[in-house]
């Protein structure tokens, strides 16, 4: 947007209706951001308290400089859309408000509980965003099973019970078919009366497709007419908010509320996605609507960041049921400013939510995740191996997975296919339900099939993986079997050759491999909320579960060779291949995010034993030593780069030998620098660097000749406080005189009344000389938060 002239970019320009609930769609193409125009801001109360504009209306007889203007203007110290908050500053009001509140707190008792409720408003907070992200995971996890269940039949007890509650009362189950009750009817048997044959087949298939792409088509919709940034993980933006940017409306209310919707919907439909990185963004948007309840969060920015980077542990916790593995998510993978006062009160938020999604009970067993499982047999040494394949091939998935999605999302964002979102997401629905429905791996959801996959068999399973032969006749290798009432005791199958329904398992769960590799390559990044943590799990669960079965049936039949004779006797239950299937899906979830110290903590706290630590460390590990040496960047990383946010990471080392004067704006053999005079300048000069220029701030100096610095005054601050003297000012015209000086020399009686700015300057703007390092550079920016800072060549 070009500047024709000042009087296009006054105070109202400024001040259209842009809240955080403003609906703009950046999804859909790559930001520039080389340009810092002004864009619409925060409501006006937001920075009200900051700085205070002075303006005078020039010398009365007797010499004495009146300020007729002296309260703080409305406006003054936020931020416009698309911009990067000033951390510096931030941190400055905080400090400020909190020593003006300490202060007063000696002087009355009223003071005095104002500070108490101000001391206690952040950990209130933190109460109020686990209460409502749990309340709201709870509801999610509920209608999505549900929904899931509904494309497959109907309870006719009542049609707002899922498949597995309608038939819990039933007394009509049987062991083999516990999953099949009088109460429980599918499509079939409600519209052609029968559940067998051919044509009962196809209704089946026909309303499982029906039902996908409804549901499916719903959730686009809603995501393109009411909220479009409610579309995709929303895990690379929250980092990049984190980070101090600026996106008005990615975390508000009709956000929140599209997105809630939409997910349910979108998990429903049997897309290949998960609703685990959505959660982190739901618990964000309530984190950031629940700060407006308190001014000290209201207003300030780096404040509401300290609070949405504990929502973003909230949201892992809600996710897997794992507070501890929230906490550290958060900061090690989205935080980008983290004190110790934040660890200790996202902990806290963690624990609310936990607990909130654990009285909600959500699956109706106690558990706060649909694959919660224990295993009882401990893992040996020489398993290590196998543990480290999986790593190798999580991290080979996850640099291959990173390449083929980024490749496919900027396909869609550089042609006609970016065009039409709806269509792509009703015809990738269509796709996936027409090859996932003949098999029953794919057919599930992601959740029960990672649960099945973690399932260590016994006894009381049923699933075609443990439809293992009995081994009452092996007498060919010696082996003898625990006696029947041994067996029940232990609840486990001690010697277990695969039977049939295993193999057939097996050929399967191949199938679905393939099919999970290829179909969520391009679901990730679409129009609707897509998480990424339940695909990328599947996949490693899959191989996972296959080498297991495989490391098994080895230790079975060959228990006679070296490696396997030293730690696994004949008879004996040595290998658990559910045990594989979570290694596996850890290290491709690890290959593809780069997470680690969380990424254990999650999956501990999953399976509720410690000593299988460290085949996960060393899964994960491996996996992101593969990973890395193939790419550098996580998915969310790449995702950022694809979308064109200005974020600097604090993990890549800068490697060029460059000088601040290599780098800085304007070069050496560019036009000189536009900078503002102390004094001497008028109000119509000003104006016009304005209208010419679309810098976001300008350098203040002594004079045109001496070029010393004196401060820097931001171009928002600057429009809105010229526009305000110029409204409010009997007398500023454009010949009026600008002074950026603590006092105002004397000026003529006859002239136009003077404008005084200085409390709009910032007189300690951070400088580096013309011969500093661009490394050093780029530390002070990343660890200070730096929104500018300037170059000097002996001052």
């Amino acid at each position: 947007m070009d500047n024709a002239g000042f009087c296009n970019e006054t105070y109202e320009s400024l001040h259209n209706p842009a809240s955080d609930d403003e609906l703009v769609d950046i999804a859909g193409a790559t930001l520039d951001f080389s340009s810092t125009e002004d864009v619409p801001p925060l409501d006006p109360e937001y920075g009200s308290g900051y700085g205070n504009t002075g303006y005078s209306n020039g010398m009365t007889g007797n010499g004495v400089l009146m300020d007729l203007l002296d309260e703080p203007v409305p406006g003054v110290g936020t931020y416009e859309d698309f911009n990067t908050i000033d951390w510096v500053r931030e941190k400055s009001k905080d400090r400020d408000r909190h020593r003006e509140i300490t202060s007063k707190s000696e002087q009355s008792t009223w003071a005095l509980l104002h500070s108490i409720s101000d001391a206690f408003s952040g950990w209130l907070l933190m109460l109020l965003i686990g209460l409502l992200s749990g309340a709201l995971a709870g509801c999610i996890d509920i209608s999505a099973h549900w929904l899931t269940d509904l494309k497959e039949g109907v309870c006719l007890s009542g049609f707002w019970f899922n498949h597995e509650h309608c038939c819990w009362g039933s007394n009509q189950t049987t062991f083999q078919e516990r999953d099949k009750c009088p109460q429980w009817q599918s499509w079939a048997e409600l519209l052609g009366g029968s559940s067998e044959g051919a044509a009962a087949y196809i209704v089946n298939y026909l309303m499982f497709m029906l039902c996908a792409l409804l549901f499916s088509f719903l959730a686009v919709i809603l995501v393109r007419a009411f909220a479009p940034y409610a579309c995709g993980s929303g895990i690379p933006e929250i980092k990049t908010i984190l980070s101090g940017f600026i996106i008005r409306g990615y975390l508000g209310k009709w956000t929140l509320i599209i997105k809630t919707i939409t997910l349910v919907l979108a998990v429903s439909s049997g897309l290949s996605l998960g609703k685990e990185g959505p959660l982190v963004h739901v618990a964000c948007c309530c984190a950031n609507i629940l700060c407006h309840l308190f001014t000290k969060y209201r207003q300030n920015e780096a404040k509401r960041r300290e609070v949405l980077s504990a929502a973003a542990a909230v949201g892992v916790s809600v996710a897997f049921g794992a507070p501890i593995g929230g906490v550290l998510f958060s900061l090690e993978e989205v935080s980008y400013y983290f004190p110790l006062k934040t660890l200790w009160r996202s902990f806290f938020a963690a624990l609310v939510a936990a607990f909130t999604l654990r009285s909600i009970n959500p699956f109706g067993d106690s558990r706060l995740v649909l694959f919660y499982v224990e295993f009882h047999t401990p893992w040996h040494m020489v398993e290590l191996v196998p543990f480290t394949l999986l790593g190798i091939f999580g991290g080979l998935w996850g640099a291959l997975f990173i390449r083929a999605n980024i490749a496919w999302c900027r396909r869609r964002k550089t042609t006609r296919l970016g065009h039409y979102p709806v269509l792509e997401v009703l015809v990738v629905t269509g796709i996936t339900a027409l090859l996932s429905f003949p098999n029953s791996y794919t057919r599930m959801s992601g959740s029960e099939l990672i649960s099945e996959l973690f399932n260590d068999c016994s006894l009381l399973d049923s699933s075609q993986l443990c439809d293992y032969n009995s081994s009452e006749n092996r007498s060919d290798s010696g082996v003898f079997s625990a006696s029947l009432a041994d067996r029940a005791f232990s609840n486990t199958l001690p010697d277990r050759p695969a039977g049939p329904g295993v193999y057939t398992a097996l050929w399967q769960l191949a199938l679905a491999l393939f099919f999970k590799m290829l179909v969520t390559v391009v679901t990730f990044g679409m129009k609707v909320p897509s998480g990424l943590f339940i695909p990328s799990m599947a996949v490693g669960a899959i191989v996972g579960r296959l080498l297991g079965v495989a490391m098994e049936q080895m230790a079975l039949n060959h228990h006679d060779w070296l490696i396997v004779k030293g730690w696994c006797s004949s008879g004996a239950d040595c290998i658990t291949p559910g045990l594989y299937a979570m290694v596996g899906a850890a290290a491709c979830l690890g290959g593809v995010t780069r997470m680690t110290i969380s990424l254990v903590v999650i999956m501990f706290e999953l399976t509720g034993g410690l000593e299988y630590i460290v085949p996960l460390m060393a899964a994960i590990m491996t996996s992101k030593w593969v990973a890395d040496a193939l790419g550098r960047e996580g998915i969310y990383e790449a995702h950022i780069r694809l979308n064109g946010y200005p974020f600097l990471e604090t993990k890549e080392e800068y490697g060029h030998k460059t000088l601040a004067q290599d780098v800085m704006r304007p070069r050496q053999s560019d036009p000189l620098l536009v900078v503002l005079t102390q004094e001497g300048m008028s109000v119509g000069e000003i104006e016009g660097v304005i209208a010419d220029t679309d810098y976001s701030g300008f350098p203040v100096v002594v004079s045109q000749e001496s070029q010393r610095l004196v401060g820097f005054v931001l171009r928002r601050d600057l429009v809105i406080s010229l526009d305000n003297a110029r409204k409010r000012q009997d007398g500023v015209v454009s010949a009026s005189l600008v002074f950026f000086l603590e006092h105002v020399p004397p000026q003529p009686f006859s002239g136009p009344p003077v404008v005084k700015l200085r409390g709009i300057l910032d007189l300690s703007p951070f400088t580096v000389t013309d011969h500093t390092p661009m490394a050093i550079a780029v530390d002070i920016f990343r660890k200070l938060g730096l929104r500018q800072c300037l170059v000097t060549h002996n001052g």
